[in-house]
């Protein structure tokens, strides 16, 4: 019995040394892309003078050291750091950043982030093999985070460029880059996701991975297991402000398109269409007439823009664009934006419930966005109605402010269905019930016929900004 217990024992162990053998060959070896990577792959630091101000109200005022007691004055000296002199005779203090970068071509052209070295006024590249040397910035976009930079020098190492559009969730990819400072520090994960919006971040589809991005590895190079780059590290999500598991990586496909851009113009164009768009919820897909949740719903128009020349009207659901779907509504400035200006485009909508074709021609986007102004005062007529809102009549000067034909502002908001869904003094009404609101009798009249129990969309205008919400009235 004891020699059969003995078999059952070894025949497992063997299978499990089996299994964990099995799985060791599994996971990748990224020894022999690390070896080829690795000498195209910089590190970055800038150096920025600023003027020192004047201490005032509120701010910590840097002591004179001279007549200090020897324990006091290596306090200072060793816990604050010493402002250099400025050449008139001023002090000034540097501003320093650290980042990663990579070498794109053998003459010397470097990608890395923008945030890495806007306002320097000295960039200093570091190639592995510990030589320096000084940086000229050629151009750099905020929008999409990249700036390309040029140092002097011949057949330099490169690293091998990947297609961005090819990744797949899931697949093995490795970072090179500078945490706090280590240089060419390796770590390795899968794509989370692709396509991903971020918050003020409307042009670029990032990457999500799950490889450890710290500090120090912003503008390094995301590689997949060919070794080619196929994205720049520019992002994390952090509440501690280290690493928690969710990087963001700007595609390959985005940043060469802003480069090229950035190397023949010094600036980047991008395609615009001067629409304010929302996501569809459940109850919007319901109350627009649409089979489930899906598209960008259009909650303003800007006058003279490329979207109302080309007769898009607010409340149209843009599904996709020249054929590509958007299936999330921060889809639509990802492919707006990587179209050229002038270029023309086919836009498939759902309008009033029915499906359309629409042509139109891609405007550029503005330098400067400028958001509409807000404005509230009396009215001529008023009305209340079962919503729970009092509401005024715009006067032509606010009309002229706003950019509207039409709609009512609200001038009070009474218990009722309103306050539950957050509406404010000061907000205006322009659509309800997918119909245009030119008038507070036209307000009061579709607000007595809304449907029981069935989502109802209004459109509202709040400091200038418009959306779309939804709700329902009970029995």
């Amino acid at each position: 019995m004891s020699s059969l217990k003995s078999s059952f024992y070894s025949l497992l162990a063997l299978l499990l040394l089996g299994q964990a053998v099995v799985a060791q060959a599994s996971l990748p070896d990224f020894t022999e892309l690390v070896e080829e990577a690795a000498p195209a792959v910089v590190n970055i630091s800038t150096r920025q003078k600023i003027p020192e101000r004047v201490a005032g109200a509120g701010e910590l005022a840097i002591p004179d050291l001279e007549g200090l007691p020897p324990i006091f004055r290596e306090f200072f000296e060793r816990n604050i750091p010493q402002v250099p002199r400025a050449p008139n005779g001023g002090r000034q203090r540097e501003a320093q950043s650290l980042g990663s970068g990579f070498i794109i071509s053998a003459d010397g052209y470097v990608l890395t982030n923008n945030h890495v070295v806007a306002g320097a006024d000295e960039i200093i590249v570091r190639l592995p093999d510990r030589s320096e040397l000084e940086a000229r910035l050629i151009g750099a976009d905020p929008r999409s985070d990249v700036a390309l930079l040029k140092v002097e020098g011949k057949d330099l190492p490169t690293v091998r460029l990947g297609k961005s559009e090819d990744l797949k969730v899931g697949e093995w990819v490795l970072a090179i880059g500078s945490p706090f400072g280590f240089d060419h520090s390796v770590t390795a994960g899968i794509v989370s996701a692709k396509g991903r919006s971020l918050p003020n971040e409307s042009y670029v589809p990032f990457i999500q991975t799950d490889v450890a991005i710290n500090p120090g590895n912003s503008g390094g190079p995301l590689f997949n297991l060919a070794g080619e780059v196929v994205g720049i590290n520019s992002q994390i999500f952090t509440r501690s402000g280290g690493f928690m598991g969710l990087s963001f990586a700007i595609p390959m496909s985005v940043a060469m398109d802003v480069a090229e851009q950035l190397k023949a113009d010094g600036k980047v164009s991008r395609g615009w269409l001067g629409v304010v768009i929302q996501e569809v919820n459940k109850d919007l897909a319901e109350s627009f007439g649409l089979d489930k949740p899906a598209g960008a719903l259009v909650a303003q128009v800007l006058e003279g823009g490329p979207a109302a020349k080309g007769g898009l009207l607010v409340g149209d659901v843009i599904l996709s664009i020249d054929g590509k779907p958007i299936v999330m509504s921060g889809d639509l400035p990802h492919l707006v934006g990587r179209l050229k200006p002038g270029s023309e485009a086919e836009l498939d909508v759902v309008r009033d419930g029915s499906r359309k074709q629409l042509a139109l021609t891609i405007g550029a986007l503005p330098e400067d966005g400028e958001a509409l102004a807000g404005a509230t005062g009396p009215g001529v007529e008023r009305s209340s109605n079962r919503l729970g809102v009092k509401v005024v009549e715009l006067s032509a000067e606010q009309k002229k402010g706003l950019d509207l034909k039409g709609g009512v502002v609200i001038s009070e908001v009474l218990d009722g269905p309103a306050a539950l869904i957050g509406l404010r003094p000061g907000d205006v009404i322009t659509h309800l019930n997918n119909q245009a609101i030119d008038s507070a009798k036209t307000f009061t009249q579709v607000a007595q016929e809304l449907p029981k129990n069935r989502s109802v969309s209004m459109r509202v205008l709040r400091q200038g900004r418009a959306s779309f919400i939804t709700f329902k009235l009970a029995e």
